[in-house]
């Protein structure tokens, strides 16, 4: 048998122009680079002092038709795909010619690496190694012109008062010229040759990716479509990297006009969100390694593939991408979770409900012909009931496959079935003693703006058209994520944090914090609350803001205040405080109906405003290297501190460069990085977002 590979040396600028010209397939330069810079430090270092730094392997096949090259002045056919070594050949390119790369949220950023050549060290750009004159601060200027680089160092050193013998000088060339041979570095690369059948190539691109890291059960599939469905494989990657983005942005970016993104209050989609709704709506399955083994077709006896099951699966994917990624179906699937009073991100906990919530939308809608409008409120209902339920949190791929083995039993067109099916289900799940135990005693906790149940509350305000605690100014305004929020508008306590540490003795944050302890409010009633007791403060504040009996008993109904409660002790409160919570969480989801459901016009919706990268908020001085950080919320335990090079590490082992990922990591995926993370400062929690503000 003829062997299916050969191994080529390469030096690294050939590796690097090649990429430059399209020649080698690099699709990490449009995913988010998943590397922390110190790690592309540490390949530069490694490869300086010529330690091995591991094999690249190539699938010798020419793509269908032309691939631009990265630099934009030729087309090449692409020769080379990349199936090992993306990230190490990504960092190389991406310092060496000083090319963005994206990072998780698709933005672009600059890796750059600084050379001394004093001490022969490489580092992470710093804005106090940028300063000193014993640095190269960019080697991408380096590589770019050596000749002018080294003229441009040595100036700038004489000119901050170095001085330099004739045998130091000939030093520092020296090093130099060592820094220009890191160019003739040889990597061995493996060449996949073409003549190999696509299913082993897919064999070894998922055993190659496998090996060292944990891979997620999607990106298996996803690898799998790199080899058989390149296209597929490509409109997943474009439905998610312009979810993040207006129109407007993602022409910019993209350089040509874009007339439509999937961008949206809620989620920032990822790959494998699109591929369990591909397999969901196309497959029926919700176990992604049963997508995946029956994609492979191997017969389970012979382990032979079945090459015509095998179209057949690829096939069901390929029918059913056009129905995920469809303008109109997402565009009215996001006006169910707006019918679900949810008004932002923040209020949907779990990605998850969404995306097996938009599966539930799918088929409604393309195999059962429900009418839009009941169509619309029927989902918001589904989602509202996952939320409240943690119905796909946990084994969320287990519970989708019930949900579809049971739709699977319904005559396709049934609307009436379907809607039964769910309605009986949610009423199954939704019980009278949900209702009047489960869900209060589900809101004793102090993470608010975690707490699936307490963000369902929110989303019942919404729903019932509220107003704010004491204010005339509505909550759906202040949940509106086109609309700035007014300075000093967020949730206060009801019960002052200082009345109840230094009057009650109350000092445990998680039993101040409790999310029946909190009401939408503005800076000036907190300010007018003060540190004061309940009974102080309550009966002053309704004399100087009620506007009569009923809007009182009103405002007293959205924000669940209990008759009498300025007199009862905290504990007393909290307890009637979480049964009237959920009264009023459980009337909003009565409200939700084809004829009431509130539909609003998402077109228009803005970007989210940018927050600080953790290395802005390094180079800030806001975080220095020891300073530990917490979740926001006392609940969680996590043991997380900032490292020399400005990182992120987690339990001594994770290492992040980015707060969003680093939240991430831990399943968070409905606030920003600086809204999770706080600042440990002495016994107290600075929110990274306030410390951000502040400066």
């Amino acid at each position: 048998m003829a062997s299916i590979f050969r191994t080529v040396p390469w030096d690294v600028q050939q590796l690097v122009n090649d990429v430059h010209s399209g020649r080698i397939q690099l699709p990490d330069l449009q995913r988010p680079f998943v590397w922390p810079t110190s790690k592309v430090r540490d390949l530069f270092d490694s490869m300086y002092r010529g330690y091995p730094v591991g094999e690249l392997m190539f699938w010798d096949v020419a793509a269908d038709g032309e691939s631009r090259s990265i630099s934009g002045d030729a087309d090449f056919i692409g020769q080379h795909q990349i199936i090992d070594g993306q990230q190490r050949l990504t960092s190389l390119y991406a310092a060496i010619k000083g090319f963005p790369v994206r990072d998780v949220n698709y933005n672009e950023k600059r890796i750059r690496i600084a050379f001394n050549p004093f001490s022969e060290k490489f580092e992470v750009r710093t804005p106090p190694i940028a300063k000193s004159p014993e640095w190269v601060e960019d080697i991408s200027t380096y590589f770019a012109s050596s000749y002018k680089a080294r003229k441009a160092f040595f100036k700038r050193y004489e000119e901050s008062g170095g001085t330099l013998s004739d045998e130091e000088e000939e030093a520092v060339h020296d090093v130099f010229s060592k820094l220009s041979g890191l160019e003739k570095y040889r990597f061995n690369v493996v060449h996949l040759q073409s003549e190999a059948d696509k299913r082993l190539v897919a064999d070894v691109f998922v055993r190659i990716n496998s090996e060292g890291v944990r891979l997620k059960a999607y990106d298996y599939i996803l690898t799998w479509l790199s080899v058989f469905w390149p296209e597929g494989r490509e409109q997943i990657e474009e439905f998610s990297r312009n979810s993040r983005m207006s129109p407007a942005h993602a022409s910019s970016a993209l350089g040509k006009e874009i007339q439509w993104t999937a961008h949206n209050p809620y989620i920032a989609v990822e790959n494998g969100h699109l591929v369990r709704a591909m397999v969901a709506v196309g497959q029926r399955r919700g176990r992604l390694q049963d997508a995946y083994a029956a994609l492979q077709a191997k017969d389970r006896h012979t382990g032979r593939v079945n090459s015509e099951r095998q179209e057949h699966e690829l096939g069901l994917l390929k029918d059913a991408l056009p129905v995920v990624v469809d303008h109109t179906n997402w565009t009215e699937f996001i006006r169910s979770i707006q019918a679900a009073g949810f008004r932002t991100n923040r209020n949907v906990t779990s990605h998850m409900n969404i995306i097996y919530s938009y599966v539930i939308f799918l088929l409604g809608r393309n195999d059962f012909d429900v009418e839009l409008a009941r169509l619309r409120a029927l989902v918001a209902r589904w989602l509202f009931m996952s939320q409240l339920t943690a119905r796909y949190t946990g084994s969320s791929e287990s519970q989708i496959q019930k949900d579809l083995d049971q739709i699977a039993a319904l005559d396709k067109g049934d609307a009436e079935g379907f809607e039964e099916l769910l309605n009986r289900t949610i009423s199954t799940q939704l019980t009278e003693d949900y209702w009047r135990f489960n869900l209060p005693q589900n809101l004793v906790t102090s993470g608010a703006a975690l707490s699936p149940h307490y963000q369902c509350y929110l989303a019942a305000l919404n729903i019932l058209d509220a107003k704010m605690f004491m204010l005339n100014e509505r909550v759906r305004d202040w949940m509106d994520p086109n609309q700035p929020a007014a300075k000093g508008t967020e949730g206060h306590h009801l019960f002052p944090r200082k009345y109840l540490e230094k009057v009650l003795g109350i000092t445990d944050f998680k039993r101040i914090n409790q999310v029946a302890n909190f009401a939408p409010t503005d800076w000036a009633t907190n300010i007018h609350i003060s540190d004061r007791a309940p009974k102080d403060y309550w009966q002053e504040l309704v004399e100087k803001r009620s506007q009569g009996e009923e809007w009182l008993k009103q405002q007293m109904y959205w924000h669940a205040i209990p008759e009498g409660w300025e007199n009862m002790s905290y504990d007393e409160f909290l307890s009637n405080r979480r049964r009237l919570i959920a009264q009023v969480i459980r009337d909003a989801f009565a409200h939700i109906t084809a004829d009431s459901a509130p539909v609003i016009s998402t077109s228009d919706v803005e970007e989210r405003s940018g927050s600080r990268t953790l290395q802005e908020f390094f180079e800030a001085g806001l975080l220095k290297p020891g300073d530990l950080l917490d979740p926001v919320d006392p609940d969680w335990i996590v043991d997380a501190v900032i490292n020399e090079d400005g990182h992120l590490v987690i339990d001594g082992v994770n290492i992040f460069d980015s707060l969003d990922e680093a939240t991430h990591s831990l399943g968070v995926t409905n606030l920003k990085g600086e809204e999770f993370w706080a600042l440990e400062d002495g016994d107290d929690l600075v929110p990274l977002s306030k410390l951000s503000a502040s400066s």
